[in-house]
């Protein structure tokens, strides 16, 4: 499987990433080169316009692309994120699957693809993670 050997171990591995486990975000599936995140969306995600809070969105991404890179190595740690916005969000949940590109030496490129439990795109992005 890679690094973890089940999703209960990479669960506990990323336990103590307070800030995302603070924002709800859950790890829902990890393969060899792939993560799956979601987070349910609450008041607190929320913008001063009612919308999802970038920097939540962001967060969720970067949760998805960590899993996957620290399954294929661990550890490797965010070098660079490139992420467009590309719709918001009327779901409940948000969900962030990443999947690697690119599997270097000493860096990695995964993309990551956030939608919603509507079906609707919300997010995008671009990650490279560098392997410590």
């Amino acid at each position: 499987m890679g690094t973890f050997r089940n999703l209960e171990e990479a669960r506990q591995y990323f336990s103590t990433d307070s800030f995302a486990m603070e924002n709800g975000i859950v790890i829902d599936e990890v393969t060899e080169d792939a993560a799956v995140c979601s987070m349910k969306i609450t008041p607190h995600h929320r913008n001063a316009i009612g919308g999802v809070m970038g920097g939540a969105i962001f967060t969720l991404a970067d949760l998805a692309a960590g899993v996957a890179s620290n399954n294929r190595h661990r550890p490797t740690v965010t070098q660079q994120i490139s992420m467009n916005f590309l719709d918001p969000t009327d779901g409940s949940v948000l969900i962030a699957r990443a999947r690697c590109r690119r599997d270097g030496k000493t860096t990695a490129v995964y993309n990551v693809d956030i939608e919603d439990d509507l079906g609707r795109s919300i997010a995008q992005c671009v990650f490279t993670g560098y392997k410590l």
